[in-house]
């Protein structure tokens, strides 16, 4: 029981972690921020779509192939000054939740494949945490998109991809098709697709 309510605490901060992450990024327009006073070229539907196609390029650089589902994304509107004055734009988030059961011999590597990925692309990396349990690597594009894979519960791979602030618009779902089912549990579903690679419980040789 205590385990599972140590889990259920981890999940919970974890979920708002992840939505403070992503209000610090709209509301990150502050005066003299030489880019927020750009005029956008796009709207955030065309910057989600973007965002859709950057995940979609990070799993096709992971061999053998991960299964996927689409996790919870979500828009904000992008604020100016310490009123918080309304710009006009807003930001959008993509969400990755890997099915795959990756074991804890081979999280490094997984994260390596794709810190490698986001580099030979040009993508800065910004942040690395180092932690045993729940590692994670912080990324940005030339022209602005946040990235990050982190390892959250039980060895769970999650993908985000967060757009900078864009022209405002409504935000359809993601088109990509996941290459396993849709579970309907409760987020976030658990890895339950095992793989010869990628859950053996050797080191990579």
């Amino acid at each position: 029981m205590a385990s599972r309510r140590h889990l259920q605490v981890k999940q919970t901060l974890r979920a708002a972690l992840s939505v403070l992450a992503f209000t610090a990024l709209a509301v990150g327009c502050g005066p003299g921020d030489e880019k927020a006073d750009r005029k956008p070229t796009m709207n955030m539907q065309q910057g989600a779509e973007r965002a859709d196609a950057i995940l979609q390029e990070t799993l096709g650089a992971v061999r053998p192939e991960l299964k996927w589902n689409h996790g919870p994304g979500g828009s904000a509107g992008c604020t100016k000054g310490v009123a918080g004055a309304a710009t006009g734009t807003g930001s959008a988030k993509r969400s990755i939740t890997i099915l795959t059961v990756v074991s804890e011999q081979r999280r490094g590597a997984l994260i390596g494949v794709i810190e490698r990925d986001w580099k030979s692309r040009g993508y800065k990396i910004t942040g690395v945490r180092q932690a045993a349990e729940a590692p994670a690597v912080y990324a940005s594009t030339p022209d602005g998109y946040s990235l990050s894979v982190e390892v959250a519960g039980e060895g769970q791979f999650f993908l985000d991809a967060a757009t900078p602030c864009l022209t405002d618009s409504s935000v359809m779902d993601p088109m990509t098709q996941p290459n396993t089912h849709v579970r309907t549990t409760e987020f976030p579903q658990r890895p339950d697709e095992r793989d010869e690679f990628w859950s053996a419980a050797t080191p990579v040789p």
